[in-house]
C-alpha cells in the first residue's frame, strides 16, 4: 500500500472519529438542555401553593362579553389554567380583542399565562364573529385529498384564532366518519376511512401549530361510529381493542407519533374495553391505553364535563376527581360558573384526603407548563395580521379548492 493511500486511509479514520465525538457531544449537550429544563419546570412546580396548582388543571367557560365578577373570580381566586370562549362571548372582532385582553390583564399577577381557546374547525363549529370569511368543514377539505391543501386550512385556521386574540384551538376532529347515522361528527370528519383521517387531520394539526397556535386533536379513542350526541346522551362503541386499533385508534396513534401537543378525550362507553366508565374518568382508555399503549406524553384534557351524556350518569365533582386518577391533566368545564367552582373544590378536597397524591398532580403539572413554555405562551406578540388580507386568504382558498 502506498503512503498517499495510508494517509488518506488515517484522514478518513479521523474525520470519522471526529464526527462520532462531535455528534456525543451534542447528543449530550441536549440532553443537557432537557434536564435543566425539566429542572427548571420541577422547580417552579414545588414553588407553588396547592391551590394555583389546582387552578391549572382547569379549563373554564365564561358568561357575557365584558369582564365579569365571576370570571375576575376564577382568575384572581380560583387561578384556572385556562379559559375558553364561545360565540356568545364574541359580538365584533374588536370586542374580542378587548375581553381577551382584559383577561390577560386579570392573570398577570398569577404565575403562569392563560390557555385562551376556541372551537374553530371550519364548517357548523365556528365561533368567531361574522367578520371573518367562514372556511368550509374538514369533509370538505379530506375531499380535495391533497396534503398541501390540508396543511394551509390549518394554517389558516389557525390564523383566523390568532387574530382573535387565542392561543390554543379546540381542532382538528380526528374522528372517522363510519357511522352514517351519527348525529354529531359526519362533516366534522375528514372522511371516512382512517387512512383519508389519519392524513388530512395531521396536515390540518400541522399547518395549526406552524402559526405557533397548539391544536387540540379530538375525541379520544374515537366518537365516529356511534348514533348518540354525547352532549344529551351517553354513546356506546361495541368494539374490542383490536378492532379500535383496525380503525379508530389510527389516526390518534399516528397523529401522536407526528408531535401532537393536546388530546381530548370523549364521553363515550367502551364495554368491551371499560364496562363501568366512559371514556373521560376510565383508567383503562387514559392511562392503559392512551399513555401505555400509544405511548402519549402530552396534555390529556377532557371534553366538556357539563355534557349530559356524563352529568346524567355521574356526579361532576367526582367525575372529574375520577378523570384525573385515571390520567387526565386538564378538566374542561365550560358552562356555569357555580359547576366550576364546585370542580375546583372537589380536586382540593380529595388532594386533602390523598385520593389524588401530590406527585400525580405534579405530572400534570410538568405537562402543562411545558407546552405552556413550548409555544411561549404569556410572550404573545400582537398579530401582524390583517382582517382584509386574511379574508382574501380564504376567498382565495375557497376558489382554489371549490
Amino acid at each position: 500500500m502506498s503512503r498517499k493511500i495510508k494517509y488518506t486511509l488515517l484522514l478518513v479514520v479521523l474525520c470519522i472519529i471526529a464526527i462520532v465525538i462531535y455528534r456525543s457531544f451534542e447528543h449530550k449537550k441536549i440532553a443537557h438542555n432537557s434536564l435543566e429544563n425539566e429542572d427548571h419546570i420541577n422547580v417552579f412546580i414545588d414553588s407553588m401553593t396547592i391551590e394555583e396548582k389546582i387552578g391549572q388543571l382547569i379549563f373554564a367557560g365564561i358568561d357575557g362579553t365584558t369582564m365579569t365578577h365571576e370570571t375576575r373570580q376564577l382568575i384572581h381566586d380560583y387561578k384556572v389554567g385556562g379559559i375558553i370562549l364561545f360565540a356568545n362571548n364574541m359580538t365584533s372582532h374588536k370586542q374580542t380583542i378587548e375581553l381577551l385582553q382584559q383577561i390577560k390583564n386579570a392573570n398577570e399577577q398569577n404565575k403562569l399565562p392563560l390557555f385562551l381557546g376556541v372551537d374553530q374547525e371550519g364548517g357548523r363549529v365556528e365561533r368567531l364573529s361574522e367578520e371573518i370569511k367562514k372556511l368550509p368543514a374538514a369533509m370538505r377539505v379530506g375531499e380535495q385529498d391533497n396534503p398541501d391543501v390540508s396543511f394551509e386550512f390549518g394554517k389558516l385556521l389557525s390564523q383566523q384564532v390568532k387574530l382573535y386574540g387565542f392561543n390554543l384551538n379546540f381542532a382538528p376532529v380526528l374522528d372517522i366518519n363510519s357511522n352514517p347515522n351519527n348525529p354529531v361528527i359526519g362533516e366534522r370528519s375528514f372522511g371516512n376511512t382512517a387512512e383519508m383521517v389519519s392524513q388530512h387531520g395531521i396536515k390540518v394539526m400541522e399547518g395549526i401549530q406552524s402559526e405557533n397556535i397548539i391544536p387540540v386533536i379530538k375525541h379520544f379513542p374515537g366518537h365516529g361510529d356511534t348514533d348518540t350526541d354525547s352532549h344529551f346522551e351517553l354513546p356506546q362503541v361495541d368494539k374490542n381493542l383490536p378492532e379500535l386499533e383496525s380503525q379508530e385508534l389510527i389516526p390518534f396513534k399516528r397523529a401522536i407519533e407526528a408531535g401532537a401537543d393536546m388530546i381530548m378525550t370523549a364521553h363515550i362507553l367502551l364495554p368491551h374495553i371499560d364496562p363501568d366508565y366512559p371514556a373521560t374518568i376510565s383508567k383503562k382508555v387514559i392511562h392503559d391505553l392512551l399513555r401505555e399503549k400509544l405511548n402519549f406524553t402530552g396534555v390529556i384534557i377532557t371534553d366538556d364535563m357539563t355534557m349530559q351524556g356524563l352529568t346524567d350518569h355521574f356526579e361532576i365533582g367526582q367525575a372529574a376527581v375520577q378523570s384525573i386518577q385515571a390520567g387526565s391533566d386538564i378538566i374542561l368545564v365550560a358552562h356555569e360558573y357555580e359547576t366550576i367552582f364546585s370542580v375546583y373544590d372537589a380536586l382540593k378536597t380529595a388532594i386533602e384526603n390523598d385520593e389524588i397524591n401530590e406527585d400525580r398532580l405534579d405530572e400534570s403539572l410538568e405537562r402543562i407548563i411545558k407546552l405552556k413554555e413550548d409555544y411561549q405562551l404569556g410572550l404573545e406578540v400582537e398579530s401582524k395580521i390583517q382582517m382584509e388580507s386574511l379574508n382574501q386568504s380564504i376567498e382565495g382558498f375557497l376558489k382554489n379548492n371549490n
